[in-house]
C-alpha cells in the first residue's frame, strides 16, 4: 500500500518488532488498512540471533525483521519508517505526528514499542550486553553451556537467576555484593554448589572483545566466561500519556503497560502487545500476542462497522416509510 497521509487507517501499529510486525500481518490478511511505524530501536539488535522461535531459531535479528516487514507488504500493509513525537485523539479518530511532520490518521492504534533494558551500572556491562553478559536462561543458555557463568546479584531476589542458570552450568559463581544472605538461601546455594563471592563488583575485565572475568574493588579478578544478569525493564510509554495510557509497576522494578487477556488497555481504541504490555515475552511469545491482538482489534472494528450499518439501515428505511405515507 502506498504511502497515503490523507485517508484514515483502521489501524496504526507504533513498533515495528516481532509484536508490531504479527499484528500487521494479521490486520493486512484481515484486508485491513494498517501502517507500521519503525524508529528501528530494536531492544534485542546486540544478541546474534533470536531462540526458541519455532522453525526459525537462531535466525539473526535484523533478518527477522526485514522477512517480516517483506510479508507484511505482501499483503498490502504499510510500513514507514519513522519517529512519532506525539499522538492526540479528537473523537473516535487518532492522529499520529512523526517527526519529520508526517501526520497519520487511524481509528485504532496498537502500542508496540516494546522495552527499554536499564542494565546494571557496572564498567563493562553495556559493552559486553548481548554478547559476554546475557539476561534470560531461556534467551542465551544453550549458547552459554558448560561455561563458568558469573550471576551479578544486587537484591535478594536475583538468587534465581543462579538457580535457574545452574539448568545449563555446573559451575556457577554468585557475586553477592552487600547482599545479606540467610540460612535458607545459603543451603539452597549449598545444594546446587554455587560458589558465593562476597564484596562489591568493581568493573568487568575484558580482553579484546572478550569476557575474562569480573574485577571485585579490593581488586581480586574471579575469571569467568559470562556473566548473567538482571535488568530493570521499562516499557516506552511517555509518548502515550496524552490519550491516557500509563504505565504500572511490575514487582521486579521496570514497568509496563497493563491491558487485558486480548491486549486491550483501559483507553478505548488502544491495544498494546509485546514487551509494551508483557516484560517478560520472548519474541515468540510477542509475535502471538501481537496476532491476538490484532484479531481483536479486527472483530472491534467489524462491531463498529456493523452498529453503523444497522443504523444507517434504519435511517434509510424511516425516510422510505415517510415517503411513502405522503
Amino acid at each position: 500500500m502506498a504511502e497515503n497521509l490523507g485517508v484514515v487507517r483502521d489501524v496504526v501499529i507504533v513498533g515495528g518488532g516481532a509484536a508490531g510486525l504479527s499484528a500487521a500481518l494479521t490486520l493486512a490478511r484481515a484486508r485491513r488498512s494498517v501502517t507500521v511505524i519503525d524508529a528501528g530501536e530494536p531492544r534485542n539488535a546486540p544478541a546474534g540471533g533470536v531462540h526458541g522461535l519455532l522453525a526459525l531459531d537462531g535466525v539473526g535479528p535484523d533478518e527477522l525483521i526485514a522477512r517480516g516487514r517483506k510479508e507484511v507488504l505482501g499483503y498490502g500493509g504499510e510500513i514507514l519508517d519513522g519517529e512519532v513525537v506525539d499522538i492526540s485523539r479528537t473523537k473516535d479518530v487518532f492522529a499520529i505526528t512523526l517527526r519529520d511532520n508526517r501526520l497519520l490518521h487511524a481509528r485504532r492504534l496498537l502500542i508496540a514499542t516494546g522495552l527499554v533494558d536499564v542494565l546494571p551500572d557496572v564498567p563493562g556491562v553495556r559493552e559486553q550486553w548481548g554478547r559476554g553478559v546475557v539476561h534470560c536462561p531461556y534467551c542465551h543458555g544453550w549458547e552459554v553451556r558448560d561455561h563458568k557463568i558469573g550471576v551479578l546479584a544486587m537484591e535478594p531476589m536475583e538468587l534465581h537467576k543462579a538457580f535457574l542458570f545452574r539448568q545449563w552450568s555446573s559451575d556457577i559463581v554468585l557475586f553477592a555484593g552487600g547482599i545479606e544472605l540467610d540460612a535458607e538461601q545459603r543451603a539452597q546455594l549449598d545444594a546446587f554448589d554455587i560458589a558465593v563471592v562476597g564484596g562489591a563488583v568493581d568493573r568487568l575485565e575484558i580482553d579484546g572483545d572478550r569476557l575474562t572475568g569480573v574485577r571485585l574493588r579490593d581488586g581480586r579478578v574471579v575469571e569467568v566466561d559470562t556473566v548473567a544478569v538482571s535488568t530493570k525493564m521499562v516499557a516506552r510509554t511517555d509518548l502515550f500519556t496524552g490519550i491516557g495510557i500509563e504505565s504500572t509497576p511490575h514487582p521486579s522494578g521496570g514497568a509496563f503497560i497493563k491491558t487485558d487477556e486480548v491486549g486491550q488497555t483501559a483507553v478505548p481504541g488502544v491495544w498494546a502487545a509485546g514487551n509494551a504490555s508483557d516484560i517478560s515475552a520472548q519474541v515468540s511469545g510477542a509475535a502471538a500476542e501481537g496476532a491476538r491482538a490484532a484479531q481483536h482489534i479486527n472483530a472491534n472494528l467489524v462491531m463498529d462497522e456493523l452498529t453503523r450499518a444497522v443504523a444507517a439501515n434504519a435511517d434509510t428505511t424511516a425516510i422510505t416509510e415517510r415517503e411513502l405515507s405522503r
